[in-house]
This record gives C-alpha cells, sequence and structure tokens, in this order.
C-alpha cells in the first residue's frame, strides 16, 4: 500500500489547511485509516482515524474540536482539515492505513505508512 500525504505548509496562528492522503497503487477503501504527527525531539502521536466507510472517527482530545478527519472512498482520498492552528501542531503529519476497518488509535494497527507532509504554524 503506496499512501503520499500531502497539502502541507507555513501559516499563521489561528489559520487552517487541509491535508489530503491519497494511495497511489492499491485501494485501502476497506481499511481504517488515520492521521499521526511527530514533531522534533518528540514522539510520533495519534492525531485522528475514520473508519473504513467514515462513519466513525476518533482524535486527539487537543484537536477534536478543531480537526476533521473524512474520506472520499470513490477518490481513494482521506483528508485531515485543521482549523485554528496552534504552534503546537508543529508537526510532520503522516497517514497511514489500518489492517483493520475499524479506527482506532492504536499505533501498532497500522502497518501501512507514507512520507508525510510538515506543518509549520507561526505565533
Amino acid at each position: 500500500v503506496q499512501l503520499q500525504a500531502s497539502g502541507g505548509g507555513s501559516v499563521q496562528a489561528g489559520d487552517s489547511l487541509r491535508l489530503s492522503c491519497a494511495n497511489s497503487r492499491r485501494t485501502f477503501s476497506n481499511n481504517a485509516v488515520a492521521w499521526f504527527r511527530q514533531a522534533p525531539g518528540k514522539e510520533r502521536e495519534f492525531v485522528a482515524s475514520i473508519s473504513w466507510n467514515g462513519d466513525s472517527t476518533n482524535y486527539l482530545e487537543s484537536v477534536k474540536d478543531r480537526f476533521t478527519i473524512s474520506r472520499d472512498r470513490a477518490q481513494n482520498k482521506v483528508y485531515l482539515q485543521m482549523s485554528s492552528l496552534k504552534p503546537e501542531d508543529t508537526a510532520i503529519y503522516s497517514c497511514a492505513a489500518s489492517r483493520w476497518s475499524t479506527a482506532s488509535s492504536n499505533l501498532n494497527d497500522y502497518p501501512y505508512w507514507g512520507q508525510g507532509t510538515l506543518v509549520t504554524v507561526s505565533s
């Protein structure tokens, strides 16, 4: 499974960005997908996940009122809409596909990864 995240950039605090995750070779329409992020000097952390059909989502507590994960199964894409961005959101954001159809926040459920996209938020 080849996944590619895009849409990152440098923004000011309070701005919005939409990240996209596309599958370049194989469909992952039956897999849950998640976004993770890793800030400099910190461990990778879960951000949001969505079930195979989009009916179930999970969020990191600190982003749940600001970020929205969604998916377009026909286009084989998953999105992360990020609003009211804060400097602490600065990180490399990566998408990953689960071995399961149900969404989770467990890193071990996600064996399929792609390259990330950098989000930098300035105060």
